[in-house]
């Protein structure tokens, strides 16, 4: 069992920047594929960002914005935004998968999520 505690979300005006966290229980956290997820409200959950040991990758509304990163001494994936919009406006759920290699976009791969944690971009 791996449980994902999100921080970091709030309230920032457009163009300004926040940094999520996401603390992971598990032994073997370094081995873990990471995820961010977003959902606004009426939308489907879509793919921000993952992460896995050897390379990460973007959907194409955040590259060049959004980097993800992680900590494994600390069992910690980050993802840091910047030059926010208020389209990035949803909650964002933390991830992660524990039985493949390679960084998936597919909601459906990932066996644990976090509770989530509400980022709201003002024009």
């Amino acid at each position: 069992q791996v449980q994902l505690v999100e921080s970091g979300g709030g309230l920032v005006q457009a163009g300004g920047s926040l940094r999520l966290s996401c603390a992971a229980s598990g032994r073997f956290f370094s081995s873990y594929v990471m995820g961010w997820f977003r959902q606004a409200p009426g939308k489907e959950r879509e793919f921000v960002a993952a992460i896995s040991w050897s390379d990460s990758s973007y959907s194409d509304s955040v590259k060049g914005r959004f980097t993800i990163s992680r900590d494994n001494a600390k069992n910690t994936v980050y993802l840091q935004m910047n030059i926010l919009k208020p389209e990035d406006t949803a909650v964002y759920y933390c991830a992660a998968d524990v039985t493949r290699i390679a960084a998936s976009r597919a909601p459906y791969e990932y066996e644990y999520w976090g509770q989530g944690t509400q980022v709201t971009v003002s024009l």
